[in-house]
């Protein structure tokens, strides 16, 4: 698949993010204002929207997000958060509360997904979902932005390097915006 390939709703696991250039998916505190400001592929959302059928995201990330509406609300369907204090957290139309494990979460929502695209849309139950071989994809966007700080994608310390395929190289190019005139 390349970059560019759009995606299609096969019943797929996708582990899907934007992420800054230096390997962050939000910054400190789950914050992800830094997202605004960067043009998408044309009809990339619109891709999204119709191709997923369930999202499944983490407790802390939920807690942190202003709003449950994944693009922009643009998306409708059952969204699943793992977590292991369902009872505290906030409610919302649309969402269930799961707590137990990544297979069984992925299973559920494979299940209400309907044949389209599961979403994860979390760090630590993606690398979990990776590690038991649930992932189908890992589908970035990479912004051009450096963070400096925040939530990795993948975090591993002391792990083995995980081979993906395609086996090559993305090759990104970027020029700092100044902020004072050069002269």
């Amino acid at each position: 698949m390349t970059e560019t390939t759009p995606q299609v709703a096969a019943g797929k696991v996708l582990w899907h993010f934007t992420m800054s250039l230096d390997g962050f998916v939000a910054g400190p505190g789950h914050s992800m204002d830094w997202m605004t400001g960067f043009t998408a592929r044309p009809g990339l959302i619109d891709e999204y929207v119709r191709t997923t059928g369930a999202i499944i995201g983490g407790r802390r990330g939920w807690d942190a997000a202003i709003d449950g509406s994944p693009y922009g609300g643009a998306w409708q369907g059952p969204l699943f958060v793992l977590t292991h204090h369902p009872r505290d957290a906030r409610p919302a139309d649309g969402v269930t509360f799961l707590d137990c494990g990544v297979e069984e979460a992925v299973r559920i929502a494979l299940k209400a997904a309907g044949g389209k695209n599961v979403e994860i849309f979390s760090p630590s139950i993606g690398r979990q979902a990776l590690d038991r071989e649930l992932i189908d994809e890992i589908d970035l966007h990479i912004a051009p932005v450096l963070l400096g700080d925040g939530i990795r994608l993948y975090d591993n310390p002391g792990g083995v390097p995980i081979r993906l395929d395609p086996a090559r190289a993305v090759n990104v190019r970027y020029r700092p915006e100044r902020t004072q005139p050069s002269g």
